[in-house]
């Protein structure tokens, strides 16, 4: 994939870190789940659509409240990692693999749809309007992310900062608590209901947080194989000399709630 405004057009490819993606970035905490709960979403029968569902995180994590999951991504290889973790854990999940754009469904499929962490992906004239055709009266359009705070965490800040020495045109760096992304294309068919931000703190291990760096965009995602060697190593290093063995990392929870106008 190629978006001219994300990392200085340069290609990832999701695909390529999936083995990472399923073993190191399940990691939200309890509270982020919790929020959605309290909105009276993703629960007790509800149909949900999770676009750009990754390994199937959202899904696998919420399935025990009761909602009745569809999870789609473009990678393929993200796909067959959701269905293995799903199928292992017992879960009755429908994951495939589609463009966002291309996901269709019958007018008034879904109660809630949902995309987190990968708003900045899709094209939104094409998705504002096949979203709101595919939710039924009253469905919301939930908008999820979660992000590391580098200007607060200095584990944080030193991984980003050798991301940056490797991938110097990598744009996932330097955030801040901020409001998530809702796209203007999205506000012609849905009302903003909610939106709120609050900070979380994520234990990690060095290996956990490790991974999890590698399986970011800006590493495992666009890497070649022999600056990811160097990376790999180079970063093993830092966290082995800067860090305990257990740590935390400091992060923020943004959450976006549209409802569609039917």
């Amino acid at each position: 994939m190629t978006i001219k405004d994300i990392d200085k057009g340069k290609a990832f490819d999701w695909g390529k870190t999936s083995g990472d993606y399923a073993k190191y970035r399940d990691i939200y905490p309890q509270e982020f789940y919790d929020y959605i709960l309290q909105l009276g979403l993703c629960r007790d029968g509800q149909k949900v659509l999770d676009i750009g569902t990754g390994t199937g995180v959202l899904p696998r994590n919420m399935y025990r409240y009761g909602a009745i999951w569809t999870g789609s991504d473009i990678a393929e290889n993200q796909i067959e990692q959701a269905k293995r973790l799903a199928k292992e854990a017992g879960m009755n999940i429908d994951f495939f693999a589609s463009e966002a754009e291309a996901v269709s469904f019958p007018s008034e499929t879904f109660d809630v749809i949902t995309a987190c962490q990968c708003i900045w992906y899709l094209n939104h004239e094409i998705t504002s309007v096949n979203f709101a055709d595919m939710l039924k009266k009253g469905g919301k359009f939930l908008i999820l992310y979660m992000g590391w705070l580098p200007f607060e965490d200095e584990t944080a800040a030193q991984s980003e900062k050798l991301i940056l020495k490797y991938n110097p045109g990598w744009t996932g760096c330097n955030d801040t608590v901020h409001p998530v992304l809702v796209p203007d294309e999205y506000l012609t068919r849905f009302h903003l209901t909610s939106r709120k931000e609050f900070r979380v703190d994520v234990p990690f291990t060095r290996e956990s947080w490790h991974g999890r760096m590698r399986a970011c965009r800006g590493v495992g995602a666009s890497l070649t194989p022999e600056e990811l060697a160097f990376w790999d190593a180079e970063h093993r290093k830092m966290l082995l000399e800067n860090t305990p063995e257990s740590f935390t990392i400091k992060h923020y929870v943004s959450v976006a709630e549209l409802t569609v106008k039917k």
